[in-house]
């Protein structure tokens, strides 16, 4: 498995931009897909982006489309989620996960990071 760390949440004000960073140990990074998923309160975890172990393809949730966008740079085992024109209702804890099938569901993903949360003020 890989150990990952999220990075770069804090609050925004509404459209407003914010990046997140998700670094990873441990090895062959570069082998695995890696998403990024959000959780709010009282709701369940929901997906937002994915990339493959190249980058190569990408996957974003239909509700982030044209805003928000996810890379990698496997030489830094790093991932990367850019959310521009952010909106209050996206506040919730952004989750960075590695998996091994490309995917937009939780069960594709067998690693976790602890979160970072996003808080976005009308």
């Amino acid at each position: 498995q890989v150990q990952l760390v999220e990075s770069g949440g804090g609050l925004v004000q509404a459209g407003g931009s914010l990046r997140l960073s998700c670094a990873a140990s441990g090895r062959a990074f570069s082998s695995y897909v890696m998403g990024w998923f959000r959780q709010a309160p009282g709701k369940e975890r929901e997906f937002v982006a994915a990339i493959s172990w190249n980058g190569g393809s990408t996957f974003l949730a239909a509700s982030v489309k044209g805003r928000f966008a996810i890379s990698r740079d496997n030489a830094k085992n790093t991932v990367y989620l850019q959310m521009n024109s952010l909106k209050p209702e996206e506040t919730a804890v952004y989750y960075c996960a590695a998996g091994k099938t490309l995917g937009t569901h939780r069960e594709g993903y067998d690693s976790w990071g602890q979160g970072t949360q996003v808080t976005v003020s009308s």
